[in-house]
């Protein structure tokens, strides 16, 4: 069955608008871009997304979004606000959007367990929401990853790294983000089957790279380097913390231990292509935005929204939420050319700066 959405369309109106587009956004205290095809379309979906400190969200998820709801729609346009992860600022981005008549929301949580109210305020107005990337209860949809498989490839990756045995550091997620949970859920169950010891743990609370070279900073004062052999880092700009932490205490490139990570950030894939980190978990975004831009374009048109049996998609129920859940991949240096590259997530060119040219050279990435 088909949910199909009707309501009266709210405006948001703080005055009398001289110029078209920016003024009534701003004056709703929305940062926001839209897109549309046809001047005149009336359809608008809704982008939320919690944060810039990830570099995927303002680099992959909002323009391939934005890219696909315009081939797919000439009447919609997109409005976006980013949170910066700021959940009372995210709550009032969504009332601005349910004013400013959404007739679809797609929101990437700050805090997926605080997010019920936005989805309760969006619900009284009619309106569809679409939890994306991050769980949140009572949503129409959720599209994400399978994250407890992200950890589990992230654990494997170290397990496998140091013969089964060995110290560690954990730096996990931020304790509201819903997925870091899961995350950790994954890479623990497989580091506590082993004889791997975790001698330093921290929850991130904004996955910032600064924080978390802080932490292993702070480590290192009770830690010698070689006790470290390893370190679990939930995503790669807190990878990139680690390894700024550990080469600033003297450890050499070519002697850092293995470090996970996660979202094949260009810098990740450097230090990959260099030996200066192990892996990182490659989530190929396209699949994920491209198909929230289908949903939300069928729910905010009144069509029924697509089934697939695609390659890298599980249609299932999550928590009684429908669900669209993709298959997360790791990337090692082996396999650099035939994942990131291969997909064009990234060129040779864009890799393969002078600096990491030999390297690439050896991985054979050209």
């Amino acid at each position: 069955m088909t949910l199909r959405y009707s309501r009266t369309l709210r405006v948001c109106i703080t005055g009398l608008a001289v110029a078209l587009g920016a003024a009534s956004l701003t004056a709703c205290n929305a940062n926001s871009s839209q897109k549309s095809g046809d001047a005149g379309g009336g359809n608008t979906i809704a982008l939320l997304l919690p944060e810039s400190k990830t570099t995927r969200y303002e680099a992959f998820d909002k323009p391939l979004f934005e890219k696909k709801v315009a081939e797919l729609c000439s009447s919609c346009k997109v409005s976006y606000y980013n949170a910066d992860q700021d959940e009372a600022k995210q709550s009032q981005q969504v009332e601005t959007a349910i004013t400013a008549g959404a007739k679809a929301i797609v929101l990437g949580p700050v805090n997926g367990d605080g997010a019920g109210g936005m989805v309760a305020s969006a619900k009284n107005a009619k309106i569809p929401v679409i939890a994306y990337d991050r769980f949140i209860a009572g949503a129409d949809y959720y599209l994400s990853f399978d994250n407890e498989q992200v950890g589990r490839i992230q654990g494997k990756s170290l397990v496998d790294a140091l013969g089964g045995r060995g110290n560690i550091l954990m730096l996990n997620g931020a304790p509201s983000d819903p997925n870091a949970a899961q995350f950790k859920a994954g890479a623990r169950s497989v580091i506590g089957q082993s004889g791997i010891r975790v001698i330093g743990e921290y929850d991130n609370p904004d996955w910032s790279p600064d924080k978390a070279q802080q932490f292993v900073t702070d480590q290192l004062s009770r830690n010698k380097p070689s006790d470290i052999q390893g370190v679990y880092a939930a995503n790669d700009g807190q990878a990139g913390g680690v390894v700024a932490a550990l080469t600033g205490a003297g450890v050499s490139a070519d002697a850092l231990p293995p470090i996970t990570g996660q979202d094949a950030e260009l810098a990740a894939v450097q230090r990959i292509v260099a030996g200066r980190q192990s892996m990182t978990v490659y989530k190929p975004i396209a699949i994920e935005a491209n198909t929230a831009a289908e949903v939300a374009v069928a729910l905010a048109t009144g069509k029924d929204v697509p089934t697939t049996t695609a390659s890298g998609i599980q249609r299932s129920t999550f928590k009684d939420v429908s669900s669209y859940i993709f298959t997360p991949i790791a990337v090692t240096k082996a396999n650099v050319a035939s994942t990131v590259v291969a997909d064009k997530f990234y060129t040779a060119d864009q890799i393969c700066t002078p600096e990491y040219k030999d390297a690439c050279a050896k991985a054979g990435i050209n």
